[in-house]
């Protein structure tokens, strides 16, 4: 169970990037008083939270409704993650978000705290497919609540992030984030690799 948990807090963790969202939420909440700033600070991680929640509670059934089995999820959901890893490794995911926020505060969207801050970036593509991946074997058990465990403690993390949002983008300054960016990345890609990996063997041993 202690490995369960630490694997599954790992791989949220680096999904999720709770450090590297600092500079979104700066670009997001610009020009807004600090009170309203630490409103969306503890506003937003708990959509989040409750989005994955959901998620993790009627992940097992939904892939049931829709007809997919583990390994073939296991799969596909690998290979997303390889994806956002890529885009950690070789891109510039911090400064991409942080402009796709500030896009979005342009725009006027009406809640900065649910776009783009909880959706997509706490709990977008990337942080559905981990955790439909955690849940798919957890069954309604002690993992299931491990998972949810998981989910509400790297929210929190994003909450304490955000708050404390211009102190880390001040110490880390540019290079800083794209090195953490990079470092992660090649994290989050062995784990995708290792998704993958489960899920070719679990088809395997399913043949005949």
């Amino acid at each position: 169970m202690l490995d369960f948990a630490l694997s599954a807090f790992v791989t949220l963790l680096l999904v999720v990037d709770p450090v590297g969202l600092a500079p979104a939420f700066l670009a997001a909440t610009g020009g807004m008083p600090d009170k309203v700033k630490r409103t969306i600070a503890l506003r937003a991680p708990l959509i989040a939270a409750s989005i994955l929640v959901v998620i993790s509670l009627a992940g097992n059934w939904l892939l049931r409704q829709l007809g997919i089995g583990i390994p073939a999820f296991q799969i596909a959901g690998g290979l997303l993650l390889f994806g956002v890893s890529y885009q950690m490794i070789f891109g510039d995911r911090p400064h991409r978000e942080a402009r796709e926020a500030d896009k979005a505060t342009s725009e006027h969207a009406s809640d900065v705290a649910v776009f783009p801050l909880a959706i997509p970036m706490m709990a977008g593509p990337g942080a559905i497919a981990t955790t439909l991946l955690l849940t798919g074997n957890a069954g309604y058990g002690a993992k299931l609540a491990i998972i949810i465990a998981v989910v509400v403690s790297v929210c929190l993390l994003c909450m304490l992030c955000f708050v404390s949002a211009s102190l880390i983008a001040r110490t880390l300054g540019r290079t800083g984030n794209a090195v953490l960016s990079r470092v992660l990345g090649m994290l989050l890609a062995a784990y995708s690799v290792q998704f993958v990996i489960n899920g070719i063997a679990a088809v395997r041993a399913s043949l005949p």
